[in-house]
């Protein structure tokens, strides 16, 4: 995964929004009050502590989808097949 100069895996406006976001939910569900600079910082922590958890789900669930379209393909091709003539 490539990342910006300040060694977010995420573009100056994704980081942004995101951050945005989780403030929002931390002041709206728990009741807590943050600035963007920690709100950035807790994403930062967030995207290095548990990030490949969430990004090797990812994973996992593409490669499980790719699997079952390939067995689709499989089947379909066997699908095709004709006797042959003895």
């Amino acid at each position: 995964m490539s990342r910006s100069a300040s060694g977010s895996p995420f573009k100056a406006e994704e980081k942004a929004e995101l951050a945005r976001r989780l403030r929002d939910y931390l002041r709206d569900e728990l009741g807590a009050e943050a600035g963007m600079l920690e709100t950035e910082a807790f994403l930062d922590f967030i995207a290095a502590e548990i990030g490949n958890a969430f990004y090797n789900r990812g994973l996992f669930d593409a490669q499980a989808a790719i699997a079952a379209r390939l067995e689709e393909a499989t089947d379909a091709v066997y699908a095709l097949e004709k006797p042959a003539r003895a």
